[in-house]
């Protein structure tokens, strides 16, 4: 198994690591949403961009060498770059209830944002998640188990476009957490892909580009037998971002680690994956409290479990999804392609 032995596999997901809470908003009107993840207390946080096509907000000060040490919430959201305004709802959250970065005499809350593309999800590409989106998300905000699938920002979610946005399937947010003793890592993952959904247990092909059987049919396969690429722009169009949050003590440097080495999660379960077309985007952070004498974990460990969280996090989200009309989700097909 590529797990430790004493790792166990929890059902809360995410929020499993004490200190955090998930709240979705999902539009009623459109396949969009967003997702919050609260930790109103500060939490020491890190960044890796791999994507080539991001859309983000105050990633820059998440890097170790700038003055702010600890966020205050994440948001992620639909809606391409429109879906950054939702951050300012968290924000109006964040400081009608006293939390955020004290400047002067001000309270700024610090809260860094990553969209995915789904405008081209459903009739009207104008909805799209604002400032009162991110605040609801805020009051619907939980201790219990995310819900998973087609919610929040993994509402518009598709995966396999490299070939074309005919062969596409659903996608969706996913949460997972593994616990070894009293260490902790938990991740939530919009799933968002270019490329196919594999099972890493076993390679198999679980969602992405469909054959003319209305299947997955394996892209990259495809691809070396000489399947022509569609023409037309992709950029930008399939990014999956994801959170691991560890109730491990961390330094700036180590969260920023942390999120690197996350993303080997997403190259076990989506191939092909950091393309040009990506904008793939993982956060880390830690809850523990600043100024903490618990030790800190190895981050060989810590960054095992968190690519191991990851890519659960990633089939989750992906069994979890509903299927919309011309998107079929895993659950609407039959049992000999979901393993």
């Amino acid at each position: 198994m590529s797990l430790p032995e004493a790792a166990g596999v929890s059902g809360g997901g995410i929020c499993d690591v004490p200190g955090l809470r998930v709240g979705h908003w999902t539009s009623p009107l459109r396949p969009t949403g967003c997702t919050v993840l609260l930790c109103e207390q500060g939490a020491v946080a890190g960044v890796d961009v791999r994507g080539a096509a991001p859309g983000t907000r105050e990633t820059d000060l998440l890097a170790p060498e700038n003055t702010v040490e600890r966020i205050h919430a994440l948001l992620l959201s639909g809606g391409s770059a429109f879906g950054l305004d939702a951050a300012s709802g968290v924000m109006r959250w964040l400081v009608e209830r006293g939390h955020g970065l004290a400047v002067g005499p001000a309270r700024v809350p610090i809260v860094p944002a990553a969209v995915i593309f789904d405008l081209w999800v459903g009739e009207n590409p104008r909805i799209t998640p604002d400032a009162a989106a991110g605040y609801a998300a805020c009051e619907a905000a939980s201790r219990i188990a995310p819900a998973e699938g087609s919610v929040g920002a993994g509402a518009g979610a598709t995966v396999g476009k490299l070939l074309g946005f005919e062969r596409a399937m659903k996608g969706g947010i996913g949460s997972a957490s593994l616990r070894v003793g009293d260490l902790v890592v938990g991740a939530l993952v919009v799933v968002n892909a270019v490329g196919d959904i594999l099972n890493p247990a076993d390679g198999r092909l679980l969602a992405g580009a469909r054959g003319d059987d209305g299947r997955p049919m394996g892209m990259v396969q495809a691809l070396l037998q000489g399947q022509a690429l569609p023409g037309g722009p992709l950029s930008g169009s399939a990014t999956t971002l994801g959170i691991v949050a560890t109730n491990a003590p961390a330094l700036l440097s180590g969260a920023t680690k942390l999120a690197q080495i996350a993303h080997d999660g997403l190259a076990r379960s989506i191939n092909p994956v950091h393309s040009v077309s990506d904008g793939d985007t993982i956060f880390a952070l830690s809850t523990a409290a600043a100024g903490s004498t618990q030790p800190g974990a190895d981050l060989r460990l810590l960054g095992l479990l968190a690519a191991e969280a990851t890519a659960l996090a990633v089939l989750r989200g992906v069994r979890a999804a509903r299927g919309l009309p011309g998107l079929p989700g895993l659950a609407d097909l039959d049992g000999t392609a979901a393993g």
